[in-house]
């Protein structure tokens, strides 16, 4: 066997791994995006049944609170104007 069989040998080899590795990829990547799917509609269906802080607390705890950030805001600012 001269030295160009060998190499067109070697390089069909070589070519059949990459194919090989080529189509393990694009089998691994359609069973990622068939996960990824599933995952996006469970996100969706716990988006769902979630709730913000605002809407599950009443409207005078939801004014206390603006009031607690609010002086909280006012202090950093007088600390940050003494300094």
């Amino acid at each position: 066997m001269n030295v160009s069989s060998e190499q067109t040998e070697r390089f069909k080899e070589l070519l059949e791994e990459v194919n090989t590795e080529i189509n393990l990829l694009k089998q691994q990547l359609k069973e990622t995006k068939r996960e990824q799917l599933n995952l996006m509609k469970k996100l969706e269906v716990e988006r769902g049944k979630q709730t913000d802080i605002f809407s599950a607390i009443s409207n005078s705890e939801r004014l206390a609170m603006r009031q607690q950030i609010t002086s909280m805001i006012q202090k950093i600012d007088r600390h940050l104007e003494g300094t």
